[in-house]
């Protein structure tokens, strides 16, 4: 992605590379993924995404209780910080035990990431997961969306974010207009479309989005013949038939699949970036040359005429 201009991501001032690389994997989240990370292998990822022609990187004090963070934390010291015009991004959440979603607990999330991150400001920082509470109790006085705003306030945070799933709930987030960013995961992909009205509204109000699992876990980059699972659940047969049909278009084609689910996120005009979760070194530059790929245009209107047919219930909300 050397010679790809760089995208503004909303009114942030900040800019990004079509590709983000998604820091889920490289902590090691076995349950979510399939597999076991090493150290070693992890964090030999995060300094290759630091060194890399992607110039993103998204992670979670949430994955993999603050390991991902962790090795992106020693991944930055190996390379001398953070490099300029970097886009790291992180997320404060709750906590994983107890469930607890104060803004006191938002406060002890940021301050382990930092501390994990061995930094002292991130440019951008998201509330993360917010379905596991309410509205009014995130946006009450002294609450989560609150201290996410002092983290802006006090240069902590460049910029904030919301990042989740139900976009039923994430709409209610977005239309305070007190985000900048808007991140949405599983619900934008070549066979669920159910993130199309709150990445408008999002536009709408000036906010940057960035679109995240575009692989819906997996599947969408290595077929139905290696899983049977979407967005980290087992799939209905109805969604996988229709994933085979997809499979079938790209086998006709000589299209990669994985450069099918690719692009079909980063050639969205409204979407600034597109996170691809890696957990090899090697994945990185997989990614970017599956973002290059010749791909016909009536590929993308066939696969539209086939996720047509799925009821508008099937897969995450």
């Amino acid at each position: 992605m050397t010679n790809t201009p760089l995208r503004t991501v909303g009114a942030t001032g900040l800019e990004v590379t079509p590709l983000t690389i998604g820091g889920a994997p490289l902590g090691s989240m076995p349950k979510n993924f399939g597999y076991e990370v090493s150290y070693e292998s992890g964090v030999a990822t995060a300094r290759a995404a630091l060194t890399g022609a992607v110039r993103a990187l998204d992670t979670s004090a949430a994955y993999s209780g603050g390991e991902s963070e962790r090795r992106i934390g020693t991944g930055l010291a190996q390379v001398g910080g953070l490099p300029d015009g970097y886009l790291l991004s992180t997320k404060i959440t709750r906590d994983l035990d107890t469930g607890d979603f104060s803004g006191e607990q938002m406060r002890r999330s940021i301050a382990g990431s930092l501390e994990r991150l061995g930094i002292d400001r991130v440019p951008l920082v998201y509330l993360h997961d917010p379905e596991n509470t309410t509205f009014e109790e995130a946006m009450r006085p002294g609450g989560a969306v609150e201290v996410l705003r002092e983290l802006k306030e006090t240069g902590i945070a460049h910029a904030i974010g919301v990042a989740g799933g139900d976009t039923s709930v994430i709409s209610r987030y977005v239309s305070t207009g007190i985000f900048d960013v808007l991140l949405t995961h599983n619900r934008w992909t070549l066979v669920n479309r159910n993130a199309g009205r709150v990445i408008d509204q999002a536009g709408d109000l000036g906010m940057g989005v960035v679109n995240a699992a575009v692989f819906g876990g997996g599947i969408l980059a290595s077929g139905t013949h290696t899983s049977t699972r979407y967005g980290y659940r087992d799939a209905p047969e109805e969604l996988l038939a229709a994933i085979r049909r997809i499979e079938a278009l790209c086998s006709e084609a000589d299209v990669p699949l994985a450069a099918l689910a690719v692009q079909f996120s980063v050639r969205d005009p409204r979407i600034a970036s597109t996170v691809v979760g890696v957990s090899r070194p090697e994945r990185i530059e997989q990614n970017v040359a599956a973002a290059t790929v010749a791909i016909p245009e009536e590929i993308y209107d066939e696969v539209d005429l086939i996720v047509a047919s799925l009821p508008a219930t099937l897969g995450p909300q």
